[in-house]
C-alpha cells in the first residue's frame, strides 16, 4: 500500500516535469498555453489535496505546526506568481522571467517538503495514518482531475 509521502512525491515528479517543459516553450504558442494550463491545474489540485490530507492533520501537532503553516504560506506565494503569469502576455519578455521564478519557487517548496517536512512528519504519523492519508489524498486528487470537486 502506498503511503502519503509516495503519493505526494509522485505528484511532485509531475510538477517538476511540467515546469521544465514550460520553461522550454517560447512566445504566444499553443504549446506554452497548454503546458501552462496543465502546470497551473496540477499545482492547484496538489495544493488543495496536500493542505487537506497532509498539512491539516499536522497543524495541531506542536512540532509540525510552524512547518505546516510555512508550507501553506508557500502555496500562497506560488498562487501569487501564477496570477502574475496569467496577467502577462505569453509573448512578453517578462513572462518567461516570471515563469522561471515560479518554477524555482515550486522547486524550493518541493525540496522543503521532501527533505524536511516528510522526515519530521514521519515521526508524527503512524504507518496506518500514512496509508490512510495517501488513500484520501489520491481519491481527492483524482476527483479534482476529473472535475468532480473544487
Amino acid at each position: 500500500m502506498m503511503n502519503i509521502y509516495e503519493a505526494i512525491r509522485k505528484d511532485h515528479d509531475i510538477q517538476r516535469d511540467l515546469g521544465e517543459q514550460l520553461l522550454n516553450t517560447s512566445g504566444d504558442s499553443t504549446e506554452r498555453a497548454d503546458l501552462f494550463k496543465s502546470y497551473k491545474d496540477e499545482l492547484e489540485f496538489h495544493a488543495n489535496a496536500e493542505e487537506r490530507h497532509f498539512y491539516k492533520p499536522l497543524i495541531s501537532n506542536d512540532m509540525m505546526q510552524d512547518h505546516a503553516r510555512h508550507g501553506i504560506a508557500e502555496h500562497h506565494e506560488i498562487d501569487e506568481l501564477m496570477e502574475k503569469l496569467e496577467d502577462t502576455e505569453y509573448s512578453s519578455s517578462g513572462w518567461l522571467l516570471t515563469c522561471k521564478k515560479l518554477v524555482d519557487k515550486v522547486e524550493h517548496h518541493l525540496e522543503d517538503e521532501e527533505h524536511t517536512f516528510f522526515q519530521l512528519s514521519g515521526k508524527v504519523f503512524s504507518d496506518d495514518q500514512k496509508a490512510s492519508l495517501a488513500k484520501e489524498y489520491l481519491v481527492f486528487m483524482n476527483e479534482q482531475r476529473e472535475g468532480k470537486t473544487i
